[in-house]
């Protein structure tokens, strides 16, 4: 898609980042207070250096998609590696190249950085979202596991 932008996030596209996350299944705040503190969250994460928001903006006015990238130094590796935590397209909006043109943007960012690798994960549900990721070469390479603590 011709007309969308791939940039680094700024404090104003905050709500919009927000709104995404909630799209993608990322918790919803319950109370007002918990509004604010996820602006702050977001926030601190525009202003890490390590870390980045990328979000596809389409027409110069709405932004339609965002990726989140962390840079982590590993203990077996003189390189870091990228991680993405997240990756959301508006549903109206995928299957149009905006995804690819997000993850291209994280490995040209992976290049620069000289980073060994990027790496991700992806629900056991998401069907799609893995054909999409092996289909720009990734591949599967382990498994992960959680232990909620609430």
């Amino acid at each position: 898609m011709e007309n969308v932008v791939i940039r680094e996030s700024m404090a104003k596209d905050i709500p919009v980042i927000l709104g995404l996350l909630y799209e993608l299944g990322r918790p919803r705040p319950q109370k007002d207070s918990e509004i604010e503190s996820f602006r702050k969250l977001v926030k601190q994460y525009i202003d890490d250096t390590d870390k980045k928001i990328l979000v596809a903006e389409f027409d110069g006015v709405e932004i339609i998609g965002m990726v989140s990238i962390v840079l982590l130094s590993r203990l077996n590796q003189t390189s870091r590696e990228l991680y993405i935590p997240e990756l959301i397209v508006r549903e109206k909006f995928q299957n149009q190249g905006i995804g690819k043109k997000l993850i291209n943007s994280c490995i040209s960012i992976a290049k620069e950085k000289k980073c060994h690798r990027i790496r991700l994960e992806s629900g056991n549900k998401r069907k799609e979202s893995h054909k999409f990721y092996k289909k720009l070469g990734f591949e599967q390479s382990g498994l992960s596991f959680t232990k909620n603590l609430n």
